[in-house]
């Protein structure tokens, strides 16, 4: 089963980079599920109902997000309408929405994506560890792909989660930072890892915000209002293959698209 995971989707750039490159990706190399983050894809801080069913109608299977993901109201009724935007499943009981999506991929397999934030750096949530336990506990006897969607700042603890469910999970995708690392790897049990996929959208930037903004209110460490760059845009993800028997990993690629301005809507 082949699977594209797109990282962080920042502002226009990276949704315009999607709309225009995102169904020949799918269609060229084809893949059977694809899951994006898109909690950053609202001028750069959340995401609204508009932008939510723009994306889906762009083969995108299943959206996932994390700590900006109620960063804009409006949202917060959508989840009722669309359970395939996830936000983290440890968020406290009462929040909103969900953490998990049960469906079946173009091919007919069945898979589960779930979506878990960290703590360390992190708003203090519910445990990740233990949360996660549940949602495997819970899924059908047919799921064998589960992906998850890691959201969080420490290497380490994207690593230890992946370390932990070795062999339970079939992937680990690390988001949050929006730099892409070099460190993709299939663990011993069969489960596919990567600390961070990195970021869709402007990258002559600083993690996608106007890289001035930025270096002045580190110079000055004063309020400044977070603009999104329109430069360098690119598509960050990985491409996976997966065993629908097993649910293990059976490859890891790193995946980047570097678009032009004019392709990317700056």
């Amino acid at each position: 089963m082949k699977v594209l995971f797109i990282g962080d989707v920042v502002g226009r750039p990276g949704r315009d980079a999607l709309r225009n490159h995102l169904s020949h990706i799918v269609e060229s190399r084809g893949i059977e599920l694809c899951v994006v983050n898109a909690e950053n894809s609202a001028s750069g801080n959340g995401i609204t109902p508009r932008l939510a069913a723009e994306l889906f109608t762009l083969q995108i299977d299943v959206l996932t997000s994390g700590n900006h993901i109620f960063d804009k109201r409006e949202i917060l009724p959508y989840f009722e309408h669309e359970p395939r935007l996830l936000r983290p499943a440890n968020y406290p009981p009462g929040a909103p929405g969900r953490g998990i999506w049960i469906g079946t991929a173009r091919s007919g397999i069945p898979y589960a994506v779930m979506n878990i934030q960290g703590r360390v750096f992190m708003p203090a949530i519910d445990c990740p560890f233990r949360v996660c336990e549940g949602l495997l506990s819970s899924l059908p006897q047919d799921v064998k792909v589960t992906i998850v969607d890691f959201h969080g700042e420490a290497t380490a603890e994207k690593q230890a989660f992946a370390r932990y469910f070795d062999g339970r999970i079939s992937v680990v995708v690390g988001t949050h930072t929006h730099v892409t690392t070099a460190d993709e790897e299939i663990f011993p049990g069969g489960t596919a890892f990567i600390s961070d996929v990195g970021m869709t959208g402007p990258h002559d930037s600083i993690i996608g915000v106007d890289k001035e903004i930025i270096v002045s209110k580190f110079l000055n460490q004063l309020p400044a209002r977070f603009e999104t760059a329109t430069g360098d845009v690119r598509i960050n993800g990985v491409e996976l293959e997966i065993e629908p028997e097993t649910g293990r990993a059976l490859q890891i690629r790193r995946f980047r698209m570097d678009v032009r301005e004019t392709d990317a809507g700056t």
